[in-house]
């Protein structure tokens, strides 16, 4: 452990935190406007037609019933957030709790396709209830998007590989490719999180691919 100048024990540094979102601020904001209007827009179109057959109080109700579980959605989304801590994965929404990825039992990779945007996440699940985790580690739209920063997919790449339950090693080579990519100065078509992306079906919302079949795309960037 060592010792500081005062000789006495040193303290273990605590893990970097690196944040897993990719999100500014302006567009949370945006994204929190955006969603309140269509849950007041949803609420007072359902409560009018209540309101019109049952009268006031039925109108009210109705409005109720429909916004607030909408408002808990939208206020949900908003402020999920994710950070790595050295294996572990942060989620903070209404609270903090925190997935080893070390320890998940099932990891998959999933692709979804949202008005021409693509977006490249890893799925987690350590088996447990309430214990699966989703992290974004690319958004494409064209031949352009952004990507989690190279120290974050670095760090994400070395907890993958220390991943024993589900052979997370194939999905950590994944992210050494992508890293290699980069450091090659690669363009964004060449990178394999964008190959991936690409070679989803379209005219799906999401596409699953699991372990095997990412082993098998992996085998073929060698």
């Amino acid at each position: 452990m060592g010792e500081n100048v005062t000789g006495e024990p040193r303290k273990p540094a605590e893990p970097q935190r690196l944040p897993l979102h990719q999100e500014d601020p302006g567009l949370a904001r945006k994204r929190l406007v955006s969603g309140l209007v269509g849950v007041l827009i949803m609420a007072a179109a359902f409560g009018g037609v209540a309101g019109l057959i049952g009268g006031r109080v039925a109108g009210l109700v109705a409005a109720l019933v429909v916004g607030l579980p909408l408002l808990y959605v939208v206020l949900w989304n908003v402020r999920r957030k994710l950070w790595l801590e050295g294996t572990a994965v942060l989620v903070r929404t209404w609270r903090t709790r925190r997935v080893d990825l070390t320890t998940a039992r099932r990891i998959d990779l999933l692709v979804t396709d949202v008005r021409g945007a693509r977006t490249v996440s890893l799925l987690f699940n350590s088996g447990q209830r309430g214990q699966v985790v989703k992290i974004d580690v690319a958004v494409y739209a064209g031949t352009g998007g952004r990507e989690l920063p190279i120290l974050t997919l670095r760090r994400l790449a070395d907890a993958l590989a220390d991943n024993i339950e589900s052979n997370g090693l194939v999905f950590a080579e994944l992210l050494v490719a992508q890293l290699r990519a980069e450091a090659r100065g690669a363009g964004v078509p060449e990178r394999p999180l964008y190959q991936l992306a690409s070679a989803a079906p379209s005219g799906k919302i999401a596409q699953r691919f699991t372990m095997e079949a990412v082993s098998r795309f992996v085998a073929r960037l060698g």
